[in-house]
């Protein structure tokens, strides 16, 4: 398989993912408590910072409109670069405030890397295969965040390393990630091309409405959980690095050895079958972690959200896929990112200020309710009688051909 160009492009793109899943997630891991161990930030702090780190996802659009003459493979890989340094310096700062540079860098990074490591997923397969090659590249994010989480837990539990020196070894390890891109092949549902595919600068159309709705109501619903979630297992529960590193190591396992059997079940359920009950399991996973009475409750249900947190990425995308046009596909994940983050930016500022005179469970069930409205959107999904005019004219002209090519075929042995 690694002789042919999708051969080596799925390896490439394999390590990158992999790469990203560690320097991400080890950040992850370790930031929410040197965001109270050592910047000392109170409650509503981790709202306003995670608004901020939403910035960089909120202009992604501007971003990918910016570089869209550029090939996927290398705003991919300076992506990368961008999120490593970013990484890297979030080892100089001294509290909320210098913190936020880098906070803001490293979105900008991450948020590209997000989309356009989707895509170039989608790429190298069929249509039809879409979700079982982006549940293989969840797989290897997934496996590197487990590598990320049990580097965590041993230097952090024998004191081998410390939060500035491990953010200094994330930024390297984003770099490698970066570097590892850079040789992609061109290519299109699976096929080699002679140059990059072309992409539109900024794509918002009627017809993909219901795509950016999957993700407005998904953004709001995953930054209360990603504000708030590990906060709760610090704050409350009283977690400290080592166990949060094993908390999240027992999450990230299930996740890896079951992401590319669900982006399969993704390809043979359909996007409405499949993201209605995952958006139903939403609600039973955040109502159960705010209502959990125990940290072995709490850590129960923040597994099963972990678990199911890819799919809503993975059958946004394979719906995206077959009802837009080649061309517009790219463009159209940036602006679901920026959609997604506009929600992203306020509502954990809410949400915080919320908590700040509330329980912690309020915010919990407001992102239940964001669940409750994405599972009515998922249920109005019909990709084949919801695809843009361009595309219906180019499945057409695709049928047409292979019609052609069978009649032809067919004549050849007549002959014959």
């Amino acid at each position: 398989m690694w002789r042919t160009p999708v051969g080596r492009g799925f390896i490439m793109l394999a390590a990158m993912s992999a790469c990203l899943g560690f320097a991400m997630n080890a950040h992850t891991n370790i930031v929410t408590n040197y965001f109270e161990d050592v910047l000392k930030f109170s409650g509503p702090q981790f709202g306003y910072i995670t608004a901020i780190r939403e910035v960089g996802g909120f202009v992604l659009i501007f971003l990918t409109a910016l570089f869209y003459r550029v090939s996927l493979q290398k705003v991919t890989a300076g992506a990368m670069l961008v999120l490593g340094v970013g990484y890297a310096f979030f080892s100089v700062a001294g509290g909320f405030l210098t913190v936020i540079p880098w906070v803001l860098v490293t979105s900008f990074g991450f948020h590209t890397v997000l989309q356009t490591q989707s895509s170039l997923a989608m790429d190298l397969t069929t249509q039809d295969r879409s979700g079982a090659v982006l549940g293989q590249m969840g797989a290897f994010i997934q496996a590197g965040t487990f590598v990320a989480y049990a580097m965590v837990l041993v230097t952090f539990l024998f004191h081998w390393l410390n939060y500035r020196s491990t953010f200094v070894i994330l930024g390297i390890i984003a770099v490698l990630g970066g570097a590892a891109i850079l040789g992609f092949p061109h290519l299109h549902e699976g096929q080699v091309r002679e140059v990059a595919p072309k992409r539109e600068p900024i794509v918002l159309r009627r017809d993909y409405r219901y795509y950016y709705w999957l993700n407005v109501f998904d953004g709001a619903r995953q930054q209360i959980f990603f504000s708030f979630g590990l906060w709760v297992m610090v704050n409350r529960f009283h977690f400290g690095v080592a166990r949060v590193s094993l908390l999240l190591m027992v999450a990230t396992l299930p996740a890896m050895l079951a992401t590319a059997r669900l982006g399969r079940w993704i390809d043979r359920r359909g996007e409405r079958g499949a993201l209605s009950v995952v958006n139903l399991w939403y609600v039973v996973a955040l109502a159960g972690f705010a209502l959990a009475p125990n940290l072995w409750m709490a850590s129960f249900f923040y597994i099963v959200y972990n678990v199911i947190t890819p799919l809503s990425t993975i059958g946004g995308a394979t719906y995206l896929r077959k009802i837009a046009v080649p061309e517009d596909i790219a463009p159209s994940l940036a602006m679901g990112v920026t959609l997604m983050h506009a929600t992203a930016i306020v509502v954990p500022v809410v949400a915080g200020v919320i908590l700040h005179y509330t329980g912690y469970q309020v915010p919990f069930f407001i992102a239940c309710g964001f669940a409750v409205i994405n599972f009515a959107v998922t249920l109005r999904l019909d990709p084949r009688n919801q695809r843009c005019a361009a595309r219906v004219a180019l499945d057409e002209t695709a049928a047409g051909d292979r019609l052609v090519a069978e009649v032809a075929a067919r004549e050849t042995l007549r002959d014959v």
